[in-house]
Protein backbone atom coordinates (compact mmCIF):
# COMPACT_ATOMS: atom_id res chain seq x y z
CA UNK A 1 0.00 0.00 0.00
CA UNK A 2 1.73 3.53 -1.25
CA UNK A 3 -1.15 5.79 1.42
CA UNK A 4 -4.67 5.69 2.88
CA UNK A 5 -7.09 8.21 3.23
CA UNK A 6 -9.74 6.37 5.75
CA UNK A 7 -10.42 3.50 4.90
CA UNK A 8 -9.31 4.01 1.66
CA UNK A 9 -6.25 2.75 0.41
CA UNK A 10 -3.96 3.60 -2.52
CA UNK A 11 -1.53 0.43 -3.45
CA UNK A 12 1.60 1.21 -5.72
CA UNK A 13 -0.08 -0.86 -8.32
CA UNK A 14 -2.87 1.84 -9.01
CA UNK A 15 -0.28 4.44 -8.89
CA UNK A 16 1.70 2.95 -11.36
CA UNK A 17 -1.65 2.65 -13.71
CA UNK A 18 -1.57 6.19 -13.89
CA UNK A 19 2.23 6.56 -14.73
CA UNK A 20 1.97 3.93 -17.29
CA UNK A 21 -0.80 6.23 -18.74
CA UNK A 22 0.61 9.36 -18.82
CA UNK A 23 4.39 7.95 -20.12
CA UNK A 24 2.30 6.44 -22.85
CA UNK A 25 -0.09 9.91 -23.50
CA UNK A 26 4.14 11.72 -23.32
CA UNK A 27 5.14 9.35 -25.94
CA UNK A 28 2.00 9.86 -28.16
CA UNK A 29 2.28 13.86 -27.91
CA UNK A 30 5.76 14.21 -28.58
CA UNK A 31 5.42 11.97 -31.97
CA UNK A 32 2.57 13.94 -32.86
CA UNK A 33 4.76 17.26 -32.52
CA UNK A 34 7.27 15.70 -34.33
CA UNK A 35 6.17 13.71 -36.72
CA UNK A 36 3.55 15.68 -38.73
CA UNK A 37 2.54 12.42 -40.83
CA UNK A 38 -0.15 11.31 -38.61
CA UNK A 39 -3.63 13.55 -38.80
CA UNK A 40 -4.75 13.04 -35.09
CA UNK A 41 -5.20 16.52 -33.03
CA UNK A 42 -4.31 16.84 -29.90
CA UNK A 43 -8.07 16.91 -28.84
CA UNK A 44 -8.53 14.07 -30.75
CA UNK A 45 -5.26 12.24 -28.81
CA UNK A 46 -6.75 13.02 -25.37
CA UNK A 47 -10.00 11.63 -26.04
CA UNK A 48 -8.29 8.22 -28.11
CA UNK A 49 -6.21 7.63 -25.22
CA UNK A 50 -8.77 8.33 -22.40
CA UNK A 51 -10.71 5.30 -24.36
CA UNK A 52 -7.99 3.36 -24.74
CA UNK A 53 -7.57 3.32 -20.69
CA UNK A 54 -11.31 3.01 -20.16
CA UNK A 55 -11.29 -0.29 -22.97
CA UNK A 56 -8.09 -1.42 -20.63
CA UNK A 57 -9.46 -1.02 -17.43
CA UNK A 58 -12.65 -2.65 -18.17
CA UNK A 59 -11.57 -5.53 -20.40
CA UNK A 60 -7.95 -6.81 -18.24
CA UNK A 61 -10.81 -6.73 -15.31
CA UNK A 62 -13.54 -8.97 -17.38
CA UNK A 63 -10.66 -10.88 -18.66
CA UNK A 64 -9.47 -11.75 -15.22
CA UNK A 65 -13.15 -13.36 -14.54
CA UNK A 66 -13.84 -15.00 -16.88
CA UNK A 67 -10.51 -16.47 -17.30
CA UNK A 68 -8.96 -16.57 -14.15
CA UNK A 69 -11.63 -16.53 -11.69
CA UNK A 70 -14.84 -17.18 -13.00
CA UNK A 71 -16.20 -19.58 -10.25
CA UNK A 72 -15.67 -16.76 -7.62
CA UNK A 73 -17.10 -14.09 -9.13
CA UNK A 74 -20.30 -16.14 -10.78
CA UNK A 75 -21.02 -16.24 -6.99
CA UNK A 76 -20.28 -12.88 -6.12
CA UNK A 77 -21.05 -10.62 -9.26
CA UNK A 78 -21.40 -7.61 -6.94
CA UNK A 79 -17.88 -7.75 -6.76
CA UNK A 80 -16.58 -7.40 -10.46
CA UNK A 81 -17.00 -3.91 -11.11
CA UNK A 82 -17.37 -2.67 -6.91
CA UNK A 83 -13.96 -2.68 -4.65
CA UNK A 84 -15.89 -4.60 -2.19
CA UNK A 85 -16.00 -7.58 -0.08
CA UNK A 86 -19.74 -8.81 0.51
CA UNK A 87 -19.20 -11.82 2.99
CA UNK A 88 -19.50 -11.63 6.67
CA UNK A 89 -20.55 -8.19 5.79
CA UNK A 90 -19.44 -5.67 3.83
CA UNK A 91 -15.53 -4.76 3.20
CA UNK A 92 -13.70 -2.44 0.92
CA UNK A 93 -10.67 -4.08 -0.35
CA UNK A 94 -9.92 -2.31 -3.98
CA UNK A 95 -10.14 -4.44 -7.19
CA UNK A 96 -7.55 -7.31 -7.07
CA UNK A 97 -6.96 -9.03 -10.35
CA UNK A 98 -6.44 -7.58 -14.06
CA UNK A 99 -5.62 -9.62 -17.35
CA UNK A 100 -3.46 -8.44 -19.53
CA UNK A 101 -4.90 -10.29 -22.66
CA UNK A 102 -8.28 -9.11 -21.37
CA UNK A 103 -7.00 -5.34 -21.58
CA UNK A 104 -5.36 -6.42 -24.93
CA UNK A 105 -8.58 -6.89 -26.07
CA UNK A 106 -9.96 -4.31 -24.59
CA UNK A 107 -8.04 -1.47 -26.04
CA UNK A 108 -8.45 -2.86 -29.90
CA UNK A 109 -12.51 -2.73 -29.27
CA UNK A 110 -12.06 0.65 -27.66
CA UNK A 111 -10.03 1.83 -30.25
CA UNK A 112 -12.19 0.54 -33.17
CA UNK A 113 -15.22 2.42 -31.71
CA UNK A 114 -13.19 5.52 -30.73
CA UNK A 115 -11.92 5.87 -34.66
CA UNK A 116 -14.74 5.21 -36.13
CA UNK A 117 -16.30 8.10 -34.33
CA UNK A 118 -13.19 10.25 -35.96
CA UNK A 119 -13.46 8.42 -39.00
CA UNK A 120 -9.69 7.20 -38.26
CA UNK A 121 -8.08 3.96 -39.90
CA UNK A 122 -7.30 2.03 -37.28
CA UNK A 123 -3.85 0.76 -38.55
CA UNK A 124 -2.16 4.11 -38.94
CA UNK A 125 -3.21 5.24 -35.97
CA UNK A 126 -2.11 1.50 -34.09
CA UNK A 127 1.57 2.34 -35.64
CA UNK A 128 1.38 5.91 -33.67
CA UNK A 129 0.31 4.66 -30.96
CA UNK A 130 1.45 0.75 -30.50
CA UNK A 131 5.32 1.66 -29.94
CA UNK A 132 4.95 3.84 -27.32
CA UNK A 133 2.97 1.28 -24.89
CA UNK A 134 5.64 -1.37 -23.93
CA UNK A 135 7.51 0.72 -21.95
CA UNK A 136 4.72 1.52 -19.90
CA UNK A 137 4.04 -2.19 -18.84
CA UNK A 138 7.26 -1.98 -16.65
CA UNK A 139 5.52 0.34 -14.58
CA UNK A 140 2.79 -2.17 -13.85
CA UNK A 141 5.13 -4.98 -13.00
CA UNK A 142 6.93 -2.90 -11.33
CA UNK A 143 3.53 -2.36 -8.87
CA UNK A 144 3.25 -6.13 -8.51
CA UNK A 145 6.84 -6.34 -7.49
CA UNK A 146 6.31 -3.79 -4.94
CA UNK A 147 3.16 -5.59 -3.73
CA UNK A 148 4.88 -8.81 -3.41
CA UNK A 149 2.54 -10.08 -5.77
CA UNK A 150 2.25 -12.73 -8.99
CA UNK A 151 5.98 -13.86 -7.43
CA UNK A 152 7.96 -16.55 -9.45
CA UNK A 153 8.29 -20.28 -9.00
CA UNK A 154 11.24 -21.77 -6.34
CA UNK A 155 14.40 -20.85 -7.11
CA UNK A 156 18.03 -21.97 -6.14
CA UNK A 157 19.53 -19.17 -8.66
CA UNK A 158 21.44 -16.10 -6.87
CA UNK A 159 18.88 -14.07 -8.36
CA UNK A 160 16.03 -15.96 -5.89
CA UNK A 161 14.32 -13.54 -3.30
CA UNK A 162 11.90 -13.72 -0.27
CA UNK A 163 8.32 -12.82 -0.96
CA UNK A 164 6.26 -12.40 1.96
CA UNK A 165 2.80 -13.26 0.70
CA UNK A 166 4.66 -16.46 -1.13
CA UNK A 167 3.57 -19.68 0.87
CA UNK A 168 6.51 -21.11 2.86
CA UNK A 169 9.84 -19.49 3.04
CA UNK A 170 11.51 -20.37 0.11
CA UNK A 171 13.54 -18.41 -2.59
CA UNK A 172 12.02 -17.53 -5.57
CA UNK A 173 12.30 -16.00 -9.14
CA UNK A 174 11.54 -11.86 -9.27
CA UNK A 175 9.67 -12.98 -12.29
CA UNK A 176 7.93 -9.67 -12.42
CA UNK A 177 11.07 -7.85 -12.86
CA UNK A 178 11.91 -10.10 -15.45
CA UNK A 179 8.35 -9.60 -17.50
CA UNK A 180 8.89 -5.35 -16.43
CA UNK A 181 12.37 -5.66 -18.34
CA UNK A 182 11.69 -7.99 -21.39
CA UNK A 183 8.41 -7.09 -21.61
CA UNK A 184 8.43 -3.79 -21.15
CA UNK A 185 12.01 -2.35 -21.63
CA UNK A 186 13.41 -4.84 -24.94
CA UNK A 187 10.36 -4.52 -26.08
CA UNK A 188 10.24 -0.66 -26.08
CA UNK A 189 13.79 -0.78 -27.36
CA UNK A 190 12.62 -2.81 -30.56
CA UNK A 191 9.72 -1.13 -31.42
CA UNK A 192 10.85 2.65 -30.82
CA UNK A 193 13.71 2.74 -33.15
CA UNK A 194 11.83 0.48 -36.08
CA UNK A 195 8.20 2.55 -35.54
CA UNK A 196 8.79 4.65 -39.12
CA UNK A 197 10.59 1.72 -40.96
CA UNK A 198 8.32 -1.53 -41.32
CA UNK A 199 6.58 -0.33 -44.46
CA UNK A 200 3.30 -2.22 -44.40
CA UNK A 201 1.00 -0.11 -42.27
CA UNK A 202 -0.47 -1.76 -38.89
CA UNK A 203 2.97 -4.15 -38.69
CA UNK A 204 3.83 -2.24 -35.68
CA UNK A 205 0.98 -4.20 -34.00
CA UNK A 206 1.57 -7.14 -35.23
CA UNK A 207 5.35 -7.14 -34.17
CA UNK A 208 4.47 -6.13 -31.05
CA UNK A 209 1.48 -8.77 -30.24
CA UNK A 210 4.21 -11.77 -31.45
CA UNK A 211 7.02 -10.13 -29.06
CA UNK A 212 5.19 -9.73 -26.19
CA UNK A 213 3.37 -13.02 -26.81
CA UNK A 214 7.22 -15.04 -27.13
CA UNK A 215 8.21 -13.54 -24.12
CA UNK A 216 5.22 -14.10 -21.69
CA UNK A 217 5.44 -17.46 -22.92
CA UNK A 218 8.64 -18.35 -21.82
CA UNK A 219 9.14 -15.98 -18.49
CA UNK A 220 5.62 -17.98 -17.51
CA UNK A 221 7.97 -21.27 -16.91
CA UNK A 222 9.58 -19.23 -13.85
CA UNK A 223 6.58 -17.54 -12.83
CA UNK A 224 4.12 -19.41 -10.37
CA UNK A 225 0.71 -20.47 -11.36
CA UNK A 226 -2.32 -19.21 -10.41
CA UNK A 227 -3.38 -20.88 -6.95
CA UNK A 228 -6.91 -21.82 -8.63
CA UNK A 229 -6.02 -22.94 -11.82
CA UNK A 230 -2.54 -23.99 -11.76
CA UNK A 231 -1.63 -25.65 -15.14
CA UNK A 232 -4.52 -25.56 -17.84
CA UNK A 233 -3.08 -28.27 -20.12
CA UNK A 234 0.10 -29.42 -21.29
CA UNK A 235 2.18 -28.44 -18.82
CA UNK A 236 1.08 -24.90 -20.04
CA UNK A 237 -0.31 -21.89 -17.27
CA UNK A 238 -3.70 -20.32 -18.59
CA UNK A 239 -0.66 -16.68 -19.30
CA UNK A 240 0.93 -19.42 -21.64
CA UNK A 241 -1.90 -20.63 -23.77
CA UNK A 242 -3.47 -16.75 -24.15
CA UNK A 243 0.19 -16.09 -25.26
CA UNK A 244 -0.33 -18.92 -27.80
CA UNK A 245 -3.26 -17.51 -29.37
CA UNK A 246 -1.47 -14.21 -29.29
CA UNK A 247 1.21 -15.02 -31.52
CA UNK A 248 -0.93 -16.65 -33.75
CA UNK A 249 -3.49 -13.94 -33.86
CA UNK A 250 -0.39 -11.81 -34.47
CA UNK A 251 1.08 -14.29 -37.53
CA UNK A 252 -2.56 -14.43 -39.02
CA UNK A 253 -2.41 -10.55 -38.63
CA UNK A 254 0.32 -9.86 -40.65
CA UNK A 255 -0.30 -12.02 -43.58
CA UNK A 256 -3.49 -10.08 -43.70
CA UNK A 257 -1.67 -7.10 -43.60
CA UNK A 258 0.73 -7.87 -46.71
CA UNK A 259 -2.31 -8.90 -48.59
CA UNK A 260 -4.15 -5.73 -48.09
CA UNK A 261 -1.23 -3.56 -49.07
CA UNK A 262 -0.55 -5.49 -52.08
CA UNK A 263 -3.72 -4.88 -53.60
Amino acid sequence: MAFSIGHFEVRYYGLMYIVAFLTVYGLASWRLKREPRFEISSAQLQNIMMALLIGLLIGGRLGYVFLYNFEYYIQHPLEIFLPFQFQNGIRFVGFAGMSYHGGVIGIVLAAIIILRKYRLDFFPVSDFIVPCIPIAYTFGRLGNFINGELYGQTTDMAIGMYFPNAPGAALRHPSQLYEGFFEGIVLFCILWPLRNRLGVEGATLSLYLAGYGIVRFLIEYTREPDSNLGLIILGLSMGQLLSLIMIVAAAVLYVFLLRRERV
